[in-house]
């Protein structure tokens, strides 16, 4: 008996045994109070050929560069680390410079810095036309994502939902202020004389206005914010501008992402969420370094990453919701009562390729006339 079930484990593909949850996978269901069964088919999400296993294994290294605080990342990393101790993981945070920008400049040098990298965003089509990203269609889980969150030719895979909105200081905001649709901040006296703040990054939610109402109105409604309701043009990144609003440096911020939010509001930050419609939604980017030296470990990586079990990880680390199709649930969407049901737009590459440059051009000449400073490059 012992033989055969020996012989049946070397012919079945990796992980169709089934075996029991990692346990820190265990702990995760138990603090969001998920039954074990939204995990049932984890096995078969995580079958991959026994070469990958067998190439991780020497190789015996991943490196990750993304934006999740280290805290954070190990938390994410605990459940793929049980099940493969024989990858010791290095990971970096790094803003969208270091870990994008520079990143290409060292591969078109010669030097891979890292194996995998995530919220390449804007710099997307300076990878592509590098050629520094790796196909990943062959991943098993690459079927999880739903339509229009990973790229048609396989150079990068949606690995979070975002919704782009803005956060507001709840000792500092009433309710009946905030704005219902974008253009209510262009007719209610609370957001002028600088008591809110801009980001320098227009991709992120003007963008998705300009796909929902086109050019003329986009044009308008930044002409109009830009020139009456003047508001602070800061240089502060996306997380550092949430932690001023809480301190109340100004009112409210745009844009912001609803799981950072979330984050503050659990640390007991005076700090709220609030969706004007049209809702902007985009996804965020995972991808592959081409010739990464840990290709292997990269693969095993992030198809487990797509799965279930990678997917509520990344949830109970940072709040992300996920891209998963299964896991398009209500108890995974921070501030659901602000997004669901109401209008929403997606970012998908093909805007990015069309309108993103004439949205840029525009919005780089109202932000430096409006004093705000050049954005980096």
């Amino acid at each position: 008996m012992v033989l055969s079930l020996l012989l049946l484990f070397l012919i079945l593909p990796h992980g169709a045994l089934s075996a029991p949850l990692p346990k820190s996978t265990q702990e995760m269901l138990k603090k969001l109070k998920l039954d074990a069964a939204i995990l049932s088919d984890i096995d078969r999400e995580l079958q991959v050929p026994r070469e990958w296993v067998d190439r991780a294994r020497k190789e015996g290294k991943l490196r990750v560069f993304s934006t999740l605080d280290p805290p954070q990342a190990e938390i994410l990393f605990r459940p793929f680390k049980e099940r493969h101790p024989f990858i010791a993981m290095e990971y970096s945070r790094a803003s969208h410079e270091d870990r994008a920008v520079r990143t290409l400049i060292a591969y078109k040098n010669k030097r891979i810095v890292t194996d995998v990298l995530t919220g390449i965003g804007g710099s997307f089509f300076m990878y592509k036309e590098a050629q520094a990203l790796e196909d990943l269609r062959n991943l098993p889980n690459w079927k999880n994502n739903p339509e229009g969150t990973s790229d048609p030719e396989g150079l990068w895979v949606g690995m979070h939902m975002r919704h782009w909105c803005m956060a507001y200081n709840t000792r500092l905001v009433q309710k009946g202020d905030l704005p219902k649709k974008w253009e209510d901040l262009l007719t209610n006296s609370k957001w002028r004389n600088g008591n809110l703040a801009l980001g320098n990054r227009p991709q992120l939610w003007a963008l998705l206005l300009w796909k929902a109402k086109g050019e003329k109105w986009t044009k308008d409604f930044l002409v109009q914010l830009f020139n009456e309701v003047q508001p602070q043009l800061r240089r502060e990144g996306m997380n550092a501008m949430v932690e001023l609003t809480a301190a109340g440096e100004f009112h409210a911020n745009i844009p912001a992402a609803e799981y950072r939010i979330y984050q503050k509001v659990l640390d007991g930050a005076p700090v709220g969420y609030n969706c004007p419609e049209p809702v902007p939604v985009a996804v965020s980017e995972m991808s592959i370094l081409k010739g990464a030296p840990n290709l292997h470990a990269s693969r095993l990586f992030v198809n487990w990453f797509l799965s279930k079990e990678g997917q509520i990880a990344q949830y109970v680390s940072d709040f992300a919701p996920p891209v998963h199709k299964d896991l398009q649930r209500r108890e995974f969407l921070p501030f659901a009562e602000e997004i669901l049901g109401k209008q929403s737009v997606f970012r998908d590459p093909a805007i990015e390729l069309e309108l993103q440059p004439k949205l840029l051009e525009f919005w780089d000449d109202l932000w430096l006339r409006g004093g705000g400073r050049r954005r980096g490059r």
